[in-house]
């Protein structure tokens, strides 16, 4: 099974300095497209490969790479933004990434700048993350030394800047255009849409807004090919995926699998199922903001229309296993505290319902609720559903609460009946 990914990547081991990653054929992506291949040849390559984005949305990348403008009318000055603000509850893929191969992400951003015909390329990373920071900072200032940065790379007529940005921690910049107004100085709230970043992001230009996992796919795709890249799959999405599992599992961790993989692979092989004294009572596929899935699931592929066809979202493909011996409604109203306190208030259905969503789980589990808490509850899940925020925040967060409302209707019952958590009698 290929790796391409995580090859290099050697968890208690420091990553490879520029020497170690040039011996492994690191950087060859940036030779081959600057010598032989123009913009648009890479960005057929990477449309044909059916590379889709792996920070949760799932949309192709080569299409969004295709809004930009070009030609002798497009803007000058155009951007390449990583969108490194790993903040959803439960996943730490991009982390392994960054903090295990930062020449990898450096050399994705060149080639993907040179595809897009970007100028300036800025990393931003999320604020804790300081061991990521620090080695991608060390790994672009070799890259600068051996030409791989700056003006005239290679000799080619490209020039690329990047610049490795902290970000302040909000949940919130992770969504692009929050992320394009963060970058900007400003307080990190989204925008309307359109016009769309491609056409109008930082500072008024066009810009491309890719996840870690996403970019550091691309030197292999410029390096093998499409085809190739299409080959490692097990589905109909290209390639491969960083799943992962937490929770009480055996083996908490994440894994690079082919796309596709099944679920039941996942959490019994690689994690190494339940551990001992707890048994599997669902999961949320693809991090907090997807819906849950039951053990009757199993079986389902983790590519994206599968996981969608079952009922959830691929989303970041890092799952959170809620075992037998945990209160669920603890574990919603857990979720949604931290989906209120992320709001960044700029519509009111957000900004106020989210709070009254976590308001209600808590009286229930404090032993306060009331029967018709529930219908309130559902009320929620729809005025705070799809196409009724300014932006995907909300909808992410009634997810597992929606999908919750049904799995553990019984044991809302119970809360409420009981006028107590059963789970800590």
């Amino acid at each position: 099974m290929e790796r391409p990914l995580t090859e290099h990547i050697h968890p208690g081991r420091p990553p490879l300095d520029i020497e170690g990653y040039e011996r492994v054929g690191g950087y060859q992506s940036v030779h081959k497209a600057l010598k032989q291949l123009s913009p648009e040849a890479v960005l057929k390559e990477v449309t044909d490969s059916n590379l889709r984005g792996r920070g949760g949305a799932g949309f192709p990348t080569g299409q969004k790479w295709s809004f930009v403008p070009r030609g002798d009318k497009a803007p000058k000055h155009k951007y390449l933004v990583v969108n490194a603000d790993e903040m959803e509850p439960g996943t730490f893929k991009d982390r392994l990434l960054l903090e295990g191969n930062p020449h990898q992400m450096i050399e994705a951003v060149v080639v993907s700048a040179y595809a897009i015909e970007a100028s300036s390329a800025y990393i931003f990373v999320r604020g804790e993350y300081h061991l990521a920071m620090q080695r991608l900072e060390q790994a672009a200032a070799e890259a600068a030394q051996r030409g791989y940065l700056g003006n005239n790379i290679l000799g080619a007529p490209f020039s690329l800047e990047v610049h490795v940005h902290g970000s302040a921690g909000r949940y919130m910049c992770g969504e692009e255009t929050a992320l394009i107004t963060s970058l900007e100085g400003q307080r990190a709230i989204p925008r309307a849409k359109p016009p769309f970043p491609q056409a109008s992001g930082l500072w008024g230009r066009p810009t491309v807004v890719n996840n870690v996992e996403t970019l550091c796919n691309v030197p292999h795709i410029v390096n093998r090919g499409a085809a190739w890249f299409r080959g490692l799959s097990r589905g109909p999405d290209g390639g491969t995926k960083i799943y992962g599992a937490s929770g009480r599992v055996q083996h908490p961790g994440a894994w690079e699998l082919p796309m596709g993989t099944p679920l039941r692979e996942i959490i019994e092989d690689h994690a190494g199922g339940m551990r001992d004294g707890y048994g599997l009572r669902a999961l949320l596929p693809g991090g907090a903001s997807t819906a849950f899935l039951t053990p009757e699931h199993l079986d389902v592929a983790m590519d994206f229309a599968s996981v969608e066809k079952a009922g959830s979202r691929l989303g970041t493909g890092t799952a959170i296993v809620l075992d037998d011996r945990t209160c669920p409604i603890g574990m919603l109203r857990n979720l949604e505290h931290f989906f209120a306190q992320e709001s960044c208030g700029w519509c009111t259905p957000c900004r106020d319902g989210l709070p009254w969503t976590e308001r209600i789980l808590a009286a229930i589990e404090r032993g306060e609720g009331k029967d018709e808490d529930l219908g309130m509850l559902e009320m929620h899940t729809r005025f705070l559903g799809p196409g009724k925020t300014f932006c995907a925040h909300a909808p992410g967060a009634m997810a597992p609460l929606e999908s919750g409302l049904v799995c553990f209707r019984d044991e809302f019952e119970r809360h409420i009946r009981g006028r107590g958590c059963p789970w800590r009698s």
